[in-house]
C-alpha cells in the first residue's frame, strides 16, 4: 500500500501535469470506487466545469481541491494516477478516467479495485470520514518530541501496531515503520508506553528522517507504485530491513529477521534491535 512518501510524491507529480485543468467529463466504469456521493451519476455531474485548483495529501490520502467541491482518493494497495492522451486506449484496469477541456485526460487505474473516491461540498471534507479521524501529520510543527511522547504513553500495545494507528499519527504503513523503527533501534515488539526519553527523541528524528529522505528519493517501488508521472520510486535502493530477511544488516552483519507483528510482516535486525 503507498505511504505517505509514495502519496506526497504523486501528489506533486499530478500538481506539476493537471493544475488548473478543468474537467469536461468524467467516466466511471467501476461504480463501487465511488462511496460518496453513491450515484456515480451524480459524481459525474458535480465534476463537470470544475478546475483542478490544488492538490494536497492528508496521510494517505490524495486531496484535489475544485472549484465548488474537494474529492478525496485512497489509492488502497495498488491504486495509481496518470495523465494520457484522448488517443491512447486505456486498460482493461482503468476505472475512472477525468476527461480535460485540454484533449488530455487523468486516469485512475487500480488492478485490485480496492481504491475509493469521496467528493465532499468544499470546506466539509475535514468534518466527516475518511479524513475526520485522522491523527497529526509527521512533517507538520504539531508533531513533537512531546506529542509522540503523549501517543505512546496512552497504550501499552506493541509499539509497531501503535505507529500504524492511523488515527494518532498518519502516513506510516509497514515500510516505514519497520525503517523508522531500525533507525532508533527500537524493537517492534517493545510495549509502547515503556519508551524512556531518549528513546523518544530517537524515535521521532527517525521518523521524520525517514520519511523525508523517501520523499526525496520519489518512494519505495516495491511491487507496482510509480508517480503520476509513470516513474518508480528509488528509496528500496537504501532499506536496512524492509524486505531485507536473510541478508545481513547493513550496519553489524547480523542476518535480518522477519516475524509478524500485529498481523503484518515486521523485520528487524536482532542485534540492533534488541
Amino acid at each position: 500500500m503507498p505511504e505517505l512518501p509514495e502519496v506526497e510524491t504523486v501528489k506533486r507529480t499530478l500538481t506539476e501535469l493537471i493544475l488548473n485543468e478543468k474537467i469536461k467529463d468524467v467516466i466511471v466504469t467501476w461504480p463501487k470506487m465511488i462511496k460518496k456521493p453513491d450515484d456515480t451519476e451524480e459524481f459525474r455531474h458535480r465534476l463537470i466545469g470544475q478546475t483542478f485548483n490544488n492538490i494536497k495529501r492528508r496521510g494517505k490520502f490524495l486531496v484535489f481541491e475544485l472549484d465548488e467541491y474537494t474529492l478525496v482518493s485512497h489509492l488502497r494497495m495498488e491504486g495509481r494516477y496518470g495523465v494520457f492522451k484522448l488517443s491512447e486506449t486505456p486498460d482493461k484496469h482503468t476505472h475512472v478516467r477525468f476527461i480535460l477541456e485540454s484533449e488530455k485526460e487523468l486516469r485512475y487505474r487500480d488492478v485490485r479495485k480496492f481504491g475509493t473516491m469521496h467528493l465532499f461540498p468544499k470546506g466539509e471534507e475535514e468534518n466527516s470520514l475518511p479524513l475526520s479521524q485522522l491523527g497529526v501529520e509527521p512533517f507538520s510543527d504539531e508533531f513533537t518530541v512531546e506529542l509522540l511522547g503523549n501517543i505512546l504513553a496512552k497504550t501499552n500495545r506493541k509499539l509497531k501496531v501503535a505507529l500504524l494507528d492511523q488515527t494518532k499519527l498518519v502516513g506510516l504503513g509497514n515500510i516505514y515503520v519497520d525503517e523508522a523503527l531500525f533507525r532508533a533501534g527500537l524493537h517492534p515488539e517493545k510495549e509502547a508506553n515503556t519508551l524512556e526519553c531518549k528513546e523518544l527523541v530517537r524515535l521521532h528524528q527517525s521518523i521524520i528522517n525517514t520519511l523525508q529522505e523517501a520523499v526525496e528519493m520519489g518512494g519505495s517501488s516495491i511491487k507496482t507504485y510509480v508517480n503520476g508521472q509513470g516513474e518508480m520510486g528509488m528509496f528500496q535502493q537504501t532499506l536496512f530491513v524492509y524486505g531485507r530477511q536473510g541478508n545481513a544488516c547493513k550496519n553489524c552483519g547480523t542476518s535480518i529477521e522477519k516475524s509478524v507483528v500485529g498481523g503484518r510482516g515486521t523485520h528487524t535486525c536482532p542485534e540492533c534491535q534488541k
